[in-house]
């Protein structure tokens, strides 16, 4: 699941909630193989706490503003863009856009690296939504790596969540805008809606797969906040970053992921010994609060933080608040 853009430095609501917007102070391009180049920066104090940012979607991309939740004094803040996204290459929007290389198991290869190049032995990693996956499967992956987690709208790619938002569940809060998601659908495919989307954002035809991929977007855009934000999905609707998104999200999950069904959960026991924090929404429509549940009853020593008046995005003051509580707590913890 996606997180917005929002601008350079972010909503302007949340000035007062997080830090100050601030510029990288080194930018660079990871070549992590398979022809591809993976966007990379760092911000804040290079002396301070490492903390790896993961972006939502999987294919949403990061955005300067998510530099802000971090204390640009007390940590050093590395972002980048998953293969095929953001400033990455080759871009997923392409007509030709091959992702056979885009998959779970590249991605947590591709953090490793990345943390691996800059010298670090241990850093936090954050994550919401999509993040959140990739950040348990890649602290279930290499533990020994992580000094802490922050983790929001927890998702797992299990087949009950991916047909809750994409084949009908989420249908009966917003059936105006379910409306539109079906419409570039035949009725008779309407059964499996991730499948017959997969047909359309994989032709080579723009015709078919751009309002494909507008669709989509559109449908994850309009109920990511627990109020509408017309903005908000204007921005993340433009074609070609809707193209991209649309079509890397759809792959993943097409896939589930590449996990075994409820991976994530079963193997947080690897994760009881790292210092976390869950950060959920109560009216998350896209990641409902029951997989947030399931993870923190399978993961008990994590503190689970229900935002009561909240949905999914993290640009909702809640949920930032949370958010920088969370960083603001460990950024002073020692990293062992």
């Amino acid at each position: 699941m996606a997180e917005q853009s929002a601008g350079h430095s972010g909503p302007a609501h949340l000035d007062g909630i997080l830090y100050p917007p601030i510029e990288p102070f080194e930018t660079g391009e990871l070549l992590v193989g398979d022809g591809q180049r993976v966007y990379w920066e760092q911000s804040g104090n290079p002396d301070g706490k490492p903390v790896v940012f993961l972006h939502g979607g999987p294919g949403a991309g990061t955005s300067p503003w998510h530099r802000r939740f971090f204390d640009p004094e007390r940590y050093r803040i590395i972002l980048f863009d998953q293969r095929g996204c953001g400033r990455s290459t080759p871009h997923a929007s392409a007509p030709d856009a091959d992702l056979r290389f885009n998959t779970t198991w590249h991605l947590v290869a591709d953090i490793e690296l990345l943390r691996r190049n800059l010298g670090i032995d241990k850093w936090q990693v954050f994550g919401g939504s999509w993040g959140s996956a990739l950040a348990l499967a890649y602290a279930e992956s290499y533990p020994d790596a992580v000094s802490e987690l922050v983790l929001r709208g927890i998702f797992t790619l299990r087949r009950h969540e991916l047909e809750w938002f994409y084949e009908g569940g989420a249908s009966a809060l917003f059936p105006d805008l379910w409306e539109a998601f079906l419409a570039p659908i035949p009725v008779l495919e309407r059964s499996r809606m991730i499948e017959a989307y997969h047909r359309r954002l994989t032709d080579p035809d723009p015709a078919v797969h751009r309002p494909a991929g507008v669709a989509w977007t559109t449908w994850e855009a309009s109920t990511l906040t627990l109020h509408p934000d017309p903005d908000l999905v204007a921005s993340m609707a433009a074609p070609d970053a809707a193209v991209a998104f649309a079509r890397i999200e759809n792959h993943y999950f097409v896939h589930a992921g590449w996990f075994r069904e409820g991976q994530l959960i079963e193997d947080a026991g690897r994760l009881r010994h790292i210092p976390a924090v869950i950060v959920q929404g109560r009216y998350d429509v896209c990641t409902p609060v029951m997989t947030a549940w399931d993870l923190h009853r399978a993961w008990p020593e994590a503190d689970l933080v229900i935002v009561p008046d909240a949905s999914h995005s993290a640009s909702e003051p809640g949920i930032a608040a949370a958010l920088r509580a969370a960083t603001d707590r460990f950024a002073a913890a020692p990293v062992d």
